[in-house]
């Protein structure tokens, strides 16, 4: 079959197009003599470095769709070539999974403590304790997606540095999966959730329990948690490059205004970019001395104001899609005066999620904590019978204590 090639300037080289000739000799280049398919981005810019233009075969070179990962940019810096989209469904029910996911949250909620108590008393962190504690809460999420949050919600407030810790490994192992990451890219996330703010607890506790703002002086202090933090895996033996580069960047933000180099845009590692999100929306969905905690659902409103400045707008979208438009865990008011807590996502029909009933109209405990789907409920036949969220609330509004209810 007689081959169709079109010289193209490698400025102009598209993923799926199949590179049949260079502007120089194949042995001069690393590349496979008999032509290859554009597959990752760092293959284009390995092509930058040896030739001007090649030649594409037409007829073997396919146009599609980019996947999610290269509209957010994964591959644009770093090693890694963009993967085959993982497409993940829901193993078990949230109520299934529960005790399975209790059982590893309390084993990464005590590996948080331990090793904030290591860096405190100069020990080194254990890479084998790592692995051991978040192999549970990739193969927990990948069979749930919502059950760690329900757990969340039903759980007390503890120190706010090792239950951060634990959020963000969660958050971005959900986060990943959302995007269809492969599993071990999974458990890369929530290591990096897990260990991200590692360095401060090598710094005074009193800079993180500091009402009011802090002075420059202070805030230059925080900022060295980075470096103490990398210091720490290295001299731990964690030598995870995908893990160092989170930590790394987790604080850059979109417009170039983070630390600690100032990248902005996708020249920020994407899992560097996913974290900064889910460590800023743990953050302010928390109780700290120095803040009230906002409703999940105000909290995504709020990060959406910011796109395109603080975070790629692309990626806060993605994430309000992972999480929903009342994330699970959230209290929401119902249009019958009853207040709920949101159970389980319904990824069809983000607006009507699953949800536990606690209160009755008036306010008071309703005992039963009847479990409604909002879809069919918010579609009722009489339309006096038709129910649908109204509001997301804090946490406390009307008294009501999630945790106490249900422990």
């Amino acid at each position: 079959m007689e081959i169709e090639e079109r010289k193209v300037e490698v400025l102009s080289l598209q993923l799926g197009m199949f590179v049949s000739r260079l502007d120089r000799p194949w042995t001069d280049t690393p590349f496979p003599l008999q032509g290859f398919r554009l597959q990752a981005l760092s293959e284009i810019e390995q092509l930058r470095r040896y030739c001007q233009f090649v030649y594409i075969d037409l007829v073997k070179s396919t146009k599609r769709e980019r996947t999610v990962l290269e509209k957010l940019g994964y591959g644009t810096v770093g090693s890694r070539s963009v993967p085959r989209i993982v497409n993940y469904l829901n193993e078990t029910l949230t109520e299934d999974e529960l005790p399975k996911a209790r059982v590893a949250w309390e084993n990464a909620r005590q590996l948080a403590s331990r090793f904030i108590d290591d860096v405190r008393t100069g020990k080194r962190l254990s890479a084998d304790e790592l692995g051991a504690a978040m192999e549970p809460i990739v193969a927990s999420v990948i069979r749930s997606a919502d059950a760690f949050f329900w757990l969340d919600t039903l759980r007390r407030r503890e120190e706010y540095a090792y239950t951060h810790s634990v959020n963000c490994c969660a958050l971005a192992t959900t986060f990943g999966r959302h995007l269809g990451f492969p599993r071990e890219v999974l458990i890369d996330l929530a290591s990096g959730g897990m260990l991200m703010d590692i360095g401060k607890a090598a710094l005074p506790e009193t800079l993180f329990n500091h009402v009011g703002l802090l002075s420059a002086a202070q805030m230059t202090q925080v900022r060295t948690h980075i470096e103490l933090g990398l210091k720490m895996l290295d001299e731990s033996g964690i030598h995870n490059t995908e893990v160092s580069l989170m930590i790394l960047h987790h604080h850059e933000r979109h417009d170039g205004s983070g630390y600690p180099i100032g990248l902005s845009g996708t020249k920020i590692p994407l899992l560097g970019r996913m974290l900064g999100l889910v460590d800023t929306y743990d953050a302010l969905s928390s109780e700290r001395v120095h803040q009230k905690a906002l409703a999940r659902h105000d909290v995504l409103q709020t990060l959406y104001r910011e796109r395109d400045r603080l975070f790629q707008g692309e990626l806060i979208e993605q994430f309000s899609q992972c999480l929903g438009v009342y994330p699970t865990g959230s209290l929401v008011e119902l249009s019958s005066g009853e207040v709920a807590v949101v159970m389980a996502q319904n990824p069809a029909r983000r607006l009507y999620p699953r949800v536990t009933i606690l209160t009755h109209p008036d306010k008071s405990i309703d005992a039963a904590f009847r479990q409604v789907d909002l879809w069919p409920l918010a579609n009722a036949p009489d339309v006096h019978d038709r129910v649908h969220i109204v509001r997301a609330i804090p946490e406390g509004a009307y008294g009501i204590d999630t945790a106490t209810l249900f422990l």
